[in-house]
């Protein structure tokens, strides 16, 4: 399973591939701190899963998913953010996000859903 990995923060990005690495056949196939990069790695590498902070530089994360959802890629999405404002909750959502995920109160949810997902590609 290939995952892209989109947040401002380095120690974020390092923080998610830690609990990635040990989990057979998924690869972080790629990073971008902002949302203009990782919209070109994601058309690019055509990943299963994109884990995305909303606030980035160039274009955020909410503005990332609309694009991804246009576009009609076939990937799932975890929205993941240091402001889980229900706001932001509902408007992620409504974009087609598949999950939105607080980083300091849901962040180790992120293995069970990764896993989860590996299961029914294989299945």
């Amino acid at each position: 399973m290939k995952i892209v990995i989109a947040d401002d923060s380095a120690l974020w990005r390092d923080r998610i591939k830690s609990i990635l690495i040990d989990i057979n056949k998924v690869f972080v196939v790629g990073e971008a701190e902002n949302g203009t990069d990782a919209l070109k790695i994601i058309m690019e590498k055509e990943p299963d899963l994109a884990i995305i902070d909303i606030r980035m530089p160039e274009m955020n994360g909410i503005e990332l998913l609309k694009k991804i959802r246009e576009l009609k890629m076939n990937v799932k999405i975890i929205m993941l953010t240091n402001y889980p404002y229900p706001q932001y909750r509902k408007r992620c959502l409504e974009a087609g996000a598949d999950y939105f995920l607080s980083k300091t109160e849901d962040f180790e949810q992120i293995e069970t859903i990764v896993r989860d997902i590996l299961l029914d590609k294989l299945q």
